[in-house]
């Protein structure tokens, strides 16, 4: 954005809480603040942990100068079938196209599965004559009154959202656009997606899956960002509202609108990108992991960035299957994602195992400590009757948790397992911090990594908590703990670059594209993206532009993306044929660890990635060299069933250089550090605090 803002404020959306940060170049530290998420009414959430936060800091809504902003609610919107009543009118012939999907089963032997149900019901699914081959002939012209009629049928059935698919639109995409001119025209209250201003990839189901998901949350997106700005207006903040995308990068609100399918995953995003920001400068390959009050994220982070991929599953039906979900062919921060989080239910299953998760009590009623009507036991619960966390000091002092109505839940699922309420609560957190450990072992298996290569970085209110565990699990040796840990996602989208990235088929082998055709096709992707950034404000910035391809060899059905070198390149045709080829090759080597077969190569996408500067040069949250370190209290914990005194420290109170030895605890407004005994504990120059395992 033009000029420099005083104050940025960062505004996370989370299952359980909404976390808040308030930053600007000249303050000592960072304002945070926790809030509980208000799940009928999120804005009200934001409205009111802003005003807080603004009065706690002394600021005014004036100083502000840029508002950046991530939300689970529009991936909500998908898993819980919240969203708008979507239509799809396609190709005649393809109506069916979202329901017969890929052709196969994700689990081969299973007698109950049940396939991924298409956001378009088959009644709101329709077809329009028009036909155009992959040559980009058009065998039949678009019969534009038979799209007015389907339309108006979709209407009349009550859609308020419109997505259109055509075969082929990846490479020519004219119907598709006539189409959208034209409903324009006819239905201005319709919200109309086409799939080309989505995604121009190949493959018609992938493509249309994820047209069909835009179209499912844009009423809703449309309507939450114009209210949110108009409500922050209210406050008196004026500033250019910034939405955190999937690939952990930042868009401008038109852009948010018009495409909100890229914000499915921007809350977990901004926990990677914390990550890798506040602590990759100090280490090497990090492993993320950001557990909330619903969920938990893990990402694996090397050469300080997290991994970005070009497509995820939504809504699995089993979540570590591929194929259980609805593909969408966006960028994003590749993570894995499980129901583990400190609202997690634990309960006792049919055969009398304890379970948790992952059905989450929420903010609302909340675990059962947080005084508001909850009963079931919790993560929270768990940890709150070990030890680990204080009553009096949780989310900064704000939500006192009620001990004993913690003690009353869990007590009962101990009864009903038969072991002691202490036995219960470990085993909670226990059970809870092995299903993240599956999860983790799961992504690193995936990648070929081995756990104990990698630090693991905490993050989010109950990453510290159950970080320690979690490392003697993975066997990991090192612990990196950022300050203000329990909201670094906000802190971390303040770091976050604009970014875009633009794709287009390509369906080329190589020896036949020539070095015109090429460039012709990544400078017309670098315009659209350099498009989209001055639309947001985002002139006379260094841009930094990436240039990658999906290819494969001829013959083969799967893709791999390769990067490319940056322009500008030679301009004779086998120069540039060879320099793809090398890329190609170094890519096939690291993927398979083989050279790739002696076979022509085949393009199947052109992909641009443009990024601009980063948000916020240096983040300072935490302790200084100037803190003093205050008498330690102690208190009573139990890790491993085994009771311990642990020293309980203030972690504003830590100097640069402090080091102790666990068991100890240490203590800040968003987040507990649990330290388990004989491991040892120091606190950098950077604030982060290293904890190294015994």
């Amino acid at each position: 954005m033009t000029g420099k803002p005083a104050l940025s404020l960062g505004i996370d959306i989370g299952g359980t809480f909404t976390d808040l940060v308030l930053h600007g170049p000249g303050r000592e530290r960072s304002d945070t603040l926790k809030v509980l998420t208000t799940h009928a009414d999120p804005v009200q959430g934001i409205l009111a942990g802003t005003r807080r936060l603004l009065e706690q800091a002394g600021a005014a809504p004036g100083e502000v100068g840029r508002v950046v902003h991530a939300t689970t609610l529009f991936t909500n919107a998908l898993i819980e079938r919240k969203g708008a009543r979507t239509a799809l009118i396609t190709t005649a012939g393809f109506r069916d196209l979202l329901h017969i999907g890929r052709e196969r089963r994700y689990e081969l032997y299973d007698l109950q599965l049940r396939p991924p149900e298409p956001l378009v019901p088959d009644r709101l699914r329709f077809e329009v004559p028009e036909r155009v081959k992959a040559d980009g002939t058009v065998l039949v012209p678009l019969d534009l009154a038979e799209l007015e009629e389907r339309a108006a049928e979709a209407v009349e059935m009550g859609a308020e959202s419109l997505a259109i698919l055509f075969l082929h639109s990846d490479l020519h995409p004219q119907h598709e656009a006539e189409a959208v001119a034209h409903l324009a025209k006819h239905f201005p209250e319709l919200s109309v997606t086409a799939s080309h201003g989505i995604v121009r990839e190949v493959r018609e189901y992938d493509r249309g899956s994820t047209a069909t998901a835009n179209a499912y949350v844009a009423p809703l997106a449309e309507r939450y960002l114009a209210r949110l700005g108009s409500e922050l207006a209210t406050l008196g903040l004026q500033a250019p509202l910034l939405l955190m995308l999937s690939n952990g990068g930042l868009t401008h609100v038109a852009e948010a609108r018009r495409a909100p399918v890229q914000l499915l995953e921007s809350g977990p995003a901004a926990g990677a990108l914390a990550a890798a920001f506040l602590a990759g400068e100090e280490e090497g390959r990090l492993l993320a992991f950001d557990l909330g009050g619903t969920t938990a994220k893990l990402c694996v982070v090397e050469n300080g960035e997290p991994e970005v991929v070009f497509g995820f599953e939504a809504a699995r039906q089993a979540r570590f299957i591929e194929g259980s979900g609805l593909p969408i062919r966006i960028s994003t921060v590749d993570l894995i994602e499980i129901g583990a989080g400190g609202g997690s239910i634990a309960r006792r299953d049919p055969i009398g195992l304890l379970k948790v998760g992952p059905d989450s009590a929420g903010s609302e009623p909340g675990p059962a400590s947080y005084g508001r009507g909850g009963t079931q036991p919790t993560v929270t619960d768990a940890n709150l009757l070990l030890g680990y966390l204080d009553p009096a000091s949780f989310a900064g002092g704000r939500l006192p948790l009620d001990r004993q109505a913690a003690a009353d839940a869990v007590g009962r699922l101990a009864a009903s397992l038969d072991i002691s309420s202490e036995a219960a609560a470990w085993g909670i957190h226990d059970v809870a911090t092995e299903a993240m450990a599956g999860a983790a072992r799961t992504h690193l298996a995936e990648r070929g990594r081995d756990a104990s290569e990698f630090t693991l970085v905490c993050t989010g209110g109950g990453g510290p908590v159950h970080g320690h565990h979690l490392a003697r699990k993975l066997g990991i040796r090192r612990m990196i703990i950022p300050p203000e840990a329990g909201v670094a996602s906000a802190l971390g989208m303040l770091a976050a670059p604009p970014r875009v990235d633009k794709v287009m088929s390509l369906g080329q082998r190589l020896d036949a594209c020539t070095a015109s055709f090429l460039a012709s096709a990544f400078g017309g992707l670098e315009e659209e993206a350099r498009q989209v950034l001055a639309d947001g404000g985002w002139t006379g910035e260094e841009v930094a532009a990436g240039r990658m391809v999906d290819a494969r060899c001829v013959g083969q059905g799967a893709h791999m993306p390769v990067s490319l070198p940056p322009a500008p390149w030679p301009m004779e045709d086998e120069a540039v044929r060879e320099l793809i080829r090398d890329a190609f090759r170094l890519a096939y080597v690291a993927r398979y660890s083989r050279p790739p077969p002696a076979v022509p190569i085949e393009l199947v996408h052109a992909r641009v990635v443009l990024r601009g500067a980063k948000g916020a040069a240096q983040i300072n949250a935490g302790s200084g060299p100037d803190a003093t370190e205050a008498a330690a209290n102690w208190r009573r914990i139990v890790i491993g069933g085994e009771e311990h005194e642990a020293a309980v420290h203030r972690r504003a109170s830590l100097p640069v250089g402090f080091v102790a030895t666990g068991p100890a605890l240490v203590e800040e407004a968003g987040s507990t550090l649990v330290v388990g005994p004989g491991s040892r504990l120091m606190v950098l120059r950077s604030g982060n605090i290293l904890v190294e395992l015994n």
